[in-house]
C-alpha cells in the first residue's frame, strides 16, 4: 500500500474567512503598506522588494514587454515567459530595463563620426539623443534628432552639427534625482548630462523619466533607477538562456516548472548561483514541507507554492498530483518558520495557482504567502500580449496555460509527457488597462488588512485569524434571494471572478 495516506482533505482558499480585529487609526487603509520581500536578502536590499503583493505569471498569454513595464511602474513584477527562443526573451528583458531610467548609461558618439553612421545607429537602437565624447570620455557636446537632416547632412561629422558643451547645462557628481530635476526645470531643458570633476560623462537624466517616476511612486527599480525585470527559465537550456538574460539586465530568475521537488531544479539553482551569485533564483512549484526544505537548501531565494489550482491547469486531473492551495501554504509556511528559526533567513513564499478573486489574495497573504502570482487576472488586461476578439458581442482575450498544446510547441524539451497536456486554452473577458483595474484590487486588499487591525503584510502573518467555513456559510456570503434582472446569474458569476 502507499507509504502514507492523509485522510484529512486539503483545503482551498475559498474555504476560509478572515475574522476581524481591532481597527485603529494606525491601521486605516491610508496607513497600510503593501511592500513585501521579493526574494531573500541578507542586507534587505531595496531592489529586492515589491511595493504591491502581485506578480504576473510567466505565460505566453500574460507576461510580455508591455506587462513587464506597466506592472513594474505600478509596484509589481511580470515574469517574462521562457517558452520562446532565448534571443526573443532577452530582447523583452532589455526593453523593460531600458524603457526608462533615472540615470541613463547612454550610447555615445565621437566628434569625428559621420552623421550617416550615427543615423544608422539611431535606427538600430531607437535612441534619438546622443552625448558626444572625446577619446578620454570627456563630454564635448550633445546631438539630437532635431540637429540634422539625414538628406542634407549625411556627410557632415557629428562635431559639425552637435550642440557644444559651452551651450549645455550640466550637473556635476549628482546622484539625487530631485536635484537633477530642479536643474532641468530651471534650465528649461529636457536632458541633463551628468559629469565628474574632470568633465567625463557619467550619465544622462531625462525630464520624461523623472516625470514618469513622480507619476508612479510605487514603481520598483534597481539602484540605477531602471525598472526591475524578471524572467522564467527551465531546467534544460538554462546554461545558454541565463547568460543571455543576465546580459540583457535581468534582476530575478524563476524556474518554471509544475514540480520543483526534483534533482533537475537543484542542479539548475546550483549552476546559476555558482556562475551568477548576484542573481537571485525563485524555485518551485512545491506543495509540501519537504519540497520547501529541498529548494531552500539548494539555494532558492524564494519559493512558489501551488500545484494544479490554476483556472486553465489540469495537472490534478491528468496526473493525480496536487493539493489545495490553502493547505499547501499552511504546511510550507510552517516549515518556513522552522527554517527561519534555524538559520535567521526569511524565505518569501509565492502563492501560485488557484488565486481567483481579491478575497483569495488576502486569504493567501494571511496564511503566510508574501505575494501571489496570477495569470487569468492579468490576461484580461490591455497590456497582456494577446489581441482582443469579439465573441457574442463581448470583447475577449485568448488565454492558455503553459502546459497546453499551444505553449508546448516551444517546450518540447521541457515536457517529457509528450502524450498528454497539463493545461487548456480558453477566453477571458477584456477589462481594460491594468492601471485602471489595479487600484480597486489594492483598495480591497488594504481594506481587508485594515479590518483585521494590521498595517503590513508581515503583521498580517502574525495577527490574522482565519476560520474554516461550511458550504452553506459560503453560500450565505454570496448575493441571494433578490431579483437582479434577466442576466442576474451571469452577473453574479462574473462578479465572483472579480478583479
Amino acid at each position: 500500500m502507499a507509504h502514507r495516506i492523509i485522510f484529512e482533505p486539503s483545503r482551498t482558499l475559498m474555504e476560509f474567512r478572515l475574522l476581524p480585529g481591532l481597527t485603529t487609526a494606525k491601521s486605516a487603509p491610508s496607513e497600510i503598506s503593501l511592500r513585501t520581500p521579493l526574494v531573500y536578502s541578507e542586507n534587505e536590499d531595496k531592489k529586492l522588494f515589491l511595493n504591491i503583493p502581485l506578480v504576473a505569471a510567466a505565460m505566453q498569454s500574460v507576461s510580455g514587454t508591455r506587462m513587464g513595464i506597466e506592472l513594474a511602474l505600478l509596484g509589481g513584477l511580470a515574469f517574462i515567459f521562457c517558452s520562446q527562443p532565448i534571443a526573443a526573451q532577452a530582447r523583452m528583458i532589455f526593453k523593460i530595463k531600458n524603457y526608462k531610467a533615472g540615470f541613463v548609461l547612454p550610447r555615445t558618439m565621437s566628434p569625428g563620426m559621420k552623421i550617416s553612421e550615427m543615423f544608422r545607429i539611431r535606427q538600430e537602437t531607437g535612441y534619438s539623443t546622443f552625448p558626444v565624447v572625446d577619446d578620454q570620455d570627456v563630454f564635448v557636446g550633445l546631438i539630437t534628432k532635431w540637429d540634422y537632416d539625414i538628406s542634407l547632412h549625411g556627410d557632415y561629422t557629428v562635431a559639425d552639427r552637435m550642440i557644444s558643451r559651452s551651450n549645455i547645462e550640466v550637473g556635476v557628481n549628482i546622484t539625487n534625482l530631485k536635484e537633477a530635476n530642479n536643474i532641468l526645470l530651471e534650465s528649461h531643458k529636457s536632458v541633463l548630462p551628468i559629469l565628474d570633476e574632470q568633465g567625463r560623462l557619467q550619465s544622462l537624466v531625462f525630464r520624461k523619466d523623472i516625470i514618469d517616476h513622480l507619476n508612479n511612486p510605487l514603481e520598483v527599480h534597481d539602484e540605477k533607477k531602471r525598472l526591475l525585470s524578471a524572467a522564467a527559465v527551465n531546467t534544460h537550456d538554462y546554461q545558454q538562456r541565463v547568460p543571455a538574460l543576465v546580459e540583457a539586465g535581468v534582476d530575478v530568475l524563476a524556474i518554471d516548472s509544475s514540480d520543483g521537488h526534483t534533482s533537475y531544479q537543484q542542479e539548475t539553482i546550483h549552476w546559476i548561483r555558482d556562475n551568477y551569485p548576484s542573481i537571485p533564483v525563485i524555485g518551485g512549484n512545491i506543495i509540501t514541507r519537504e519540497g520547501f526544505r529541498f529548494l531552500v537548501e539548494s539555494g532558492a531565494g524564494a519559493v512558489k507554492v501551488g500545484m494544479g489550482g490554476g483556472s486553465i491547469c489540469i495537472t490534478q486531473e491528468q496526473k493525480g498530483t496536487g493539493r489545495g492551495l490553502a493547505t499547501s501554504i499552511i504546511e510550507v509556511a510552517a516549515e518556513r518558520e522552522n527554517y527561519f528559526k534555524e538559520t535567521g533567513k526569511y524565505i518569501p513564499l509565492v502563492a501560485d495557482g488557484g488565486v481567483t478573486t481579491t478575497k483569495d489574495i488576502t486569504i493567501a497573504l494571511a496564511l503566510g504567502a508574501d505575494y501571489v502570482m496570477m495569470g487569468r487576472y492579468f490576461a484580461r488586461m490591455e497590456e497582456s500580449p494577446t489581441e482582443k476578439i469579439v465573441v457574442n458581442n463581448r470583447v475577449m482575450k485568448p488565454y492558455w496555460g503553459e502546459g497546453s498544446a499551444r505553449a508546448r510547441e516551444w517546450k518540447k524539451l521541457r515536457y517529457h509527457q509528450s502524450q498528454f497536456v497539463e493545461g487548456v486554452e480558453g477566453l477571458v473577458e477584456y477589462v481594460g488597462r491594468l492601471r485602471d483595474n489595479l487600484e480597486e484590487t489594492l483598495s480591497k486588499i488594504k481594506a481587508s488588512l485594515s479590518t483585521c487591525g494590521v498595517k503590513t503584510i508581515g503583521e498580517f502573518h502574525e495577527k490574522a485569524e482565519l476560520e474554516l467555513v461550511s458550504a452553506l456559510s459560503i453560500r450565505e456570503g454570496k448575493v441571494h434571494d433578490i431579483y437582479q434582472g434577466t442576466d442576474s446569474q451571469e452577473t453574479k458569476e462574473y462578479r465572483e471572478l472579480d478583479s
